[in-house]
């Protein structure tokens, strides 16, 4: 079978060429389109690669096949071709190739969509690398073992966060840093990330992309569990039981136009409305940075450097009118009040009376320069780290057994019962050592924490008519329960 094609006829070209647009609906601000560059006919340089991989790979063959691409006639050659100079070229069957297609690669035909990407916090993903978690992985769990990087880095982290991808001195890639499809990888040609982290090669199906599926392969488990949040969420019980009615497969996509059923994380974090386009930065939508120790408004961080971006407020209006294409205004505005009051109690009772309990023991010289080597280290990484976490995107997703027992409740045992006793023993060990003086300071952060409202119940403090409304709506409580089982 000759893989060189005739030339498609031109209706049947323009009927390809059109379906990569999105349509605007009437009212719509017409979204703006993504452009891939259709040919004529498949390049001499494809039709070889085609032929060859057709034997010897054919899945990737027959993926290929079904693709847009194989549409428009965007063939292996096209995406793969590299200058001799580029520092991963190399030379396979005559031609100056590489094996990684990077965003810049990608931007030839996509430049809008590219130019999103770098915009976002996924092109930031990267940043791992000198965090907390990549030290946990290179060094607590890990040791430099394959070409002087961490198998538990290489295998875990660097796969969602992306890796420094190296060529090695005779061409090759370092296997220590390949294959990655990080969404943030660090490519050899200077760009950053991984267009193949969320469109799958080589059949890159918007069918895949806008599944839940799609981001979990990264936004799941114990400090992010996007995607279970989104299954135990009535979103997420309503895709699954109506995946048939979602028209998945639309060209443009649009909620509340091309299908009702229920909202994907592609819905509301990037796909068209009937008033906003596509957009490839994840972030554009969002108003609370629910990563860190502490939550702040997503624009906080760029504010405090003098930076002008998008402010939360733009981004909540956006996302809001995402929310609107199913749900009434006053619903949306009631939702979002009942998420930022988790976030702030999150924040007020937990988040920073904890960030402030270890930023005292540093100060006051009772903790090492090493990380994790004391358990209250631990404990502080896993209150904020995982249960804040899981606490914060359950409220943001609503899921409430993430909000209550996989997130608040172990937030307040582990500060109650573990952080709050640990500090107190770390304290009592430097006075013994000495330090009475940063003992005495240490141990006044401590109560003047615990003296406050919020806290009342646990120092024994709290006022008798608080306690005396709350017996009071528990008898009533109690009345009626047993009132309505007569």
């Amino acid at each position: 079978m000759n893989t060189q094609r005739l030339p498609l006829p031109a209706v049947l070209c323009t009927v390809l060429a059109a379906l990569l647009f999105f349509i605007a609906s009437p009212g719509m601000a017409a979204p703006k389109p993504m452009v891939l560059k259709p040919f004529k006919e498949l390049s001499k340089e494809s039709a070889e690669c085609a032929a060859c991989h057709r034997d010897k790979n054919p899945s990737i063959y027959a993926q290929w096949g079904r693709s847009k691409h194989y549409g428009a006639n965007v063939g292996c050659y096209e995406c793969h071709q590299a200058d001799p100079s580029d520092p991963d070229a190399i030379k396979h069957e005559g031609q100056s190739i590489a094996v990684i297609v990077s965003p810049k690669d990608c931007a030839t035909c996509h430049e809008s969509e590219v130019d999103q990407f770098a915009k976002s916090h996924h092109a930031k993903a990267g940043q791992i690398i000198g965090s907390l978690d990549n030290f946990l992985a290179e060094v607590v769990e890990g040791a430099l073992t394959l070409n002087g990087e961490s198998p538990a880095a290489v295998n875990g982290c660097w796969q969602c966060h992306g890796s420094v991808v190296k060529v090695m001195d005779n061409g090759d890639l370092d296997p220590a840093t390949w294959p990655n499809t990080g969404i943030g990888r660090l490519n050899p040609d200077g760009s950053v990330g991984a267009c193949t982290a969320c469109h799958q090669r080589h059949e890159f199906s918007m069918v895949q992309a806008r599944r839940p599926e799609a981001c979990g392969k990264c936004h799941l488990g114990p400090d992010h569990p996007q995607k279970e949040i989104y299954e135990e969420s009535k979103h997420g019980i309503n895709f699954y039981a109506n995946v048939d009615r979602m028209n998945l497969d639309s060209a443009k996509w649009i909620v509340g136009e091309d299908y009702d059923a229920a909202p994907t994380c592609a819905t509301c974090h990037m796909s068209a409305t009937r008033e906003q386009a596509v957009t490839h930065d994840v972030g554009d939508r969002i108003s609370w940075t629910l990563r860190p120790a502490i939550s702040e408004k997503i624009d906080a961080k760029a504010k405090a450097q003098g930076k002008q971006i998008k402010s939360w407020q733009e981004r909540r209006k956006d996302m809001a009118e995402v929310c609107q294409s199913c749900h009434t205004k006053s619903m949306v505005d009631n939702f979002y009040q009942q998420f930022d009051s988790l976030v702030n109690l999150y924040n007020d009772k937990f988040a920073s009376p904890g960030k402030t309990l270890m930023d005292t023991l540093k100060k006051e010289k009772m903790l090492t320069d090493i990380g994790f080597d004391e358990e209250i280290e631990w404990t502080w990484f896993y209150l904020w780290h995982h249960e804040g976490r899981r606490a914060r995107h359950g409220a943001a997703m609503q899921a409430p057994d993430y909000v209550q027992w996989h997130g608040m409740f172990e937030v307040a045992e582990r500060f109650y019962v573990e952080m709050v006793p640990q500090y107190l023993e770390t304290v009592e060990k430097a006075e013994h050592a000495g330090n009475t003086e940063g003992a005495a300071r240490a141990r006044k952060v401590l109560e003047e924490i615990l003296n406050r409202p919020e806290h009342a119940w646990f120092s024994g403090n709290e006022p008798e008519e608080v306690k005396k409304a709350r017996k009071e709506a528990q008898d009533a409580f109690k009345a009626r329960y047993l009132n309505d089982a007569k």
